[in-house]
């Protein structure tokens, strides 16, 4: 059997919990800083043990019931696209392409334009966030949140800043980068609702983290959901090295 009728079979019999979400997914950054590992490639298409790493994000969504899917995409977006109408051509899969950077929240915006479920789900082509998508959706939804961030457990750390609730979920403020020995850092993984997103007329260019989440969490909605799963960040070589290895027991 191919890897493409493997594909679609797993497709086919994938969970229903994601119902009435559709995911976005962040691949047009210029991953300078990977340049080193990968020199002529758009960063979510490193390749990780014989595929490109946003192959890995694609089936882990894929499987958690998501079937329709959001590429953002700029830098060297021709050729995600050849691969991803190859690989996934059983797959409902629109592209938004920036035609100039437009900073995490503007590339966001422009691809919330295309959405047709009320929420969607956003994540990075860079990134892999094991999460369970059911728990997301459900709280998500039942929490009438207008976003709600996926946070990670994280030991002894400086890479990131760290997220703190309350009793209730809520967001109650962002710290920024600096050591920490623990706490809880954002994956990079939401559930927006298209809606009360974009009825915030924010500009073409902006970021989601600053200009979105750090700006409106006092007057928005914004809830955490603390899943501990595998995770794993390609930005930078030592952390894309990692992955060759990881990943080939994560998705055995």
């Amino acid at each position: 059997m191919s890897e493409a009728s493997i594909k679609m079979s797993v497709y086919q019999n994938s969970p229903l919990g994601a119902v009435g979400f559709e995911a976005i997914i962040l691949a047009g950054g210029l991953g300078t800083r990977l340049r080193t590992a990968v020199p002529d490639l758009p960063k979510c298409m490193a390749p990780v043990n014989g595929k490109p790493f946003i192959a890995y994000v694609i089936d882990h969504l894929q499987k958690q019931g998501i079937n329709k899917f959001i590429l953002s995409l700029g830098y060297k977006s021709e050729a995600i696209i050849e691969y991803i109408n190859q690989q996934y051509s059983f797959l409902n899969i629109q592209y938004s392409i920036e035609e100039e950077p437009l900073g995490t929240g503007g590339a966001i915006q422009l691809a919330c334009l295309k959405a047709t479920e009320k929420n969607v789900v956003i994540t990075n082509g860079d990134t892999l966030f094991k999460i369970n998508l059911d728990k997301l959706s459900t709280t998500h939804e039942q929490s009438n949140a207008d976003c709600t961030l996926c946070l990670k457990p994280m030991n002894n750390f400086d890479r990131y800043g760290v997220v703190e609730l309350n009793q209730h979920n809520q967001i109650i403020s962002f710290k920024e980068k600096q050591f920490y020995q623990s706490g809880l850092i954002n994956g990079g993984v939401y559930a927006l609702n298209v809606k009360s997103f974009l009825n915030l007329s924010l500009p073409a260019k902006f970021s989601f983290e600053k200009d979105y989440l750090e700006k409106f969490y006092l007057s928005k909605k914004m809830i955490g959901i603390v899943q501990d799963e595998y995770f794993i960040d390609i930005g930078i070589p030592e952390d894309y090295l990692r992955a060759q290895k990881e990943l080939m027991t994560e998705f055995r």
